[in-house]
């Protein structure tokens, strides 16, 4: 599992690591662009995500047609020529032009995907949480690395690098990365994406992902301009605020990732990190000095950190094999939707509105957001039969489809064996291995 498992999650984590880079000063060197304008900036900052929305469907369900690799080249190429033109780009438009580029590589989905194919469920927990693990890792190292080469060397440095990583994961993914396995599934596109549309859980799952990804966009978009036009900050200190939010963070990611997938509390994990996002808007939005700003800045790091190891993984509980990458792909469009909004709302309103105002806004929303999540399940535990697949066992698969306690099945052509889903509550092996004879 490790050798599949690592460079895929070290792609998504570079490219993500990517996209952080230059969140953390991104609306200040936007801002002294020409045009520039605090809505215009405010899609500069969200503005990936809009494409990265629109693509991310398209990618997930072109993955499942025609393959994960070809498809994740695409979208590496993509970003790498997005960051190229926010690396050149001397007004606004420009840089919007290069940030919408750099959404369109929606490989999000599709790597994520690639990492379900690749292990067995029993193992995707601890590959999903790697991955999370992962992306947490980029997140933190470029919330201080971003600001510390952006203020010597330049913004402008900053694209050019995301460019050469996208560069680079093309090789570590045609190098490093194995091709997955050949599935047949039984269910012949059958109403997929009424089904998956309708799922009350994914439902959840989703609004989840929006919250998260818009209140992440809108942080940022408010942060670097707080501390340095109300209190007289320098980009180059704004480490000083991400170097102790990346520490807290970080050390609260395996705790939360430990919980949710050892002990099965997903749920208890998503409640928590919304309380610390409310929290944390709260110390923002009404701090009169830099250190509760900057303990506001912490709390909510570390709530966005207790989510993020587990949003995949959890949303690829509620999906079956053969919808991962439709299931995923909608998943992270309502990600970055939400992504962008945050990033053009805060733009907005940041010069219209009190920020005190904002943040009771969005604490009324943390408590919707909290009532939704109490009424979600934590999914159930499922127990899997791997079954060596022959000829006459070919012949009889279709009695599978008549007992309800089958979750799901299929067939892995590479591996040659089909793999059970089941209730192991209320079905035994050998009931499924009689049927099949």
């Amino acid at each position: 599992m490790i050798k599949s498992i690592l460079p895929l999650s070290s792609i998504i984590a570079l490219r993500f690591f990517g996209l952080f880079l230059v969140l953390p000063v991104l609306s200040v060197y936007a801002i002294n662009l020409h045009g520039a304008t605090t809505t215009l900036v405010g899609i500069v900052v969200g503005g990936y995500a809009l494409t990265q929305m629109l693509f991310q469907v398209p990618f997930g369900v072109m993955s499942d047609k025609l393959g994960r690799k070809g498809t994740i080249i695409t979208g590496l190429l993509l970003f790498a020529i997005g960051s190229i033109f926010c690396a050149i780009a001397t007004d606004i438009l420009t840089l919007l032009v290069g940030r919408f580029l750099q959404g369109a590589g929606a490989i999000g989905a599709v790597v994520t995907a690639m990492i379900s194919d690749l292990v067995k469920e029993e193992q995707r927990p601890k590959a999903m949480a790697t991955m999370g693990m992962f992306i947490g890792m980029s997140f933190a190292a470029s919330m201080i690395l971003g600001p510390t080469i952006g203020a010597f060397a330049g913004v402008e440095t900053l694209f050019y690098l995301t460019a050469l990583i996208a560069l680079g994961s093309i090789v570590v993914l045609v190098k490093a990365v194995p091709n997955p396995p050949k599935i047949t599934h039984t269910y012949n596109g059958k109403a997929q994406l009424g089904q998956v549309l309708g799922n009350a859980n994914l439902i959840k799952m989703n609004i989840t992902n929006f919250l998260q990804k818009g209140l992440m966009t809108f942080a940022f978009m408010i942060i670097p301009m707080v501390l340095i036009r109300s209190f007289e900050w320098q980009m180059s200190e704004l480490w000083k605020v991400y170097l102790p939010a990346m520490i807290f963070g970080f050390l609260a990611m395996a705790p939360a990732a430990i919980i949710a997938e050892k002990k099965g509390k997903f749920k208890e994990i998503l409640l928590i990190g919304i309380v610390l996002f409310a929290v944390s808007y709260l110390i923002i939005g009404f701090s009169t000095g830099t250190t509760m700003f900057v303990i506001g800045v912490v709390i909510f790091f570390i709530g966005f950190n207790v989510h993020e190891p587990i949003m995949q993984s959890l949303a690829t509980k509620f999906a079956k094999v053969h919808q991962r990458g439709l299931v995923l792909g909608i998943f992270n469009s309502f990600g970055y939707f939400g992504t962008f909004l945050g990033g053009v709302l805060g733009g907005m309103f940041f010069e219209k509105a009190s920020l005190s105002t904002l943040v009771i806004v969005i604490a009324i929303v943390c408590i919707l957001w909290i009532i939704l999540i109490i009424t979600m399940p934590n999914p159930a535990k499922k127990k899997l039969s791997y079954i060596p697949l022959t000829e006459e066992l070919t012949k009889h698969t279709h009695k599978l489809d008549t007992i309800n306690e089958i979750d799901e099945w299929y067939i892995n052509d590479t591996e040659n064996i089909i793999i059970v889903k089941y209730d192991s509550e209320k079905l035994q092996e050998d009931t499924i291995l009689n049927t099949l004879k």
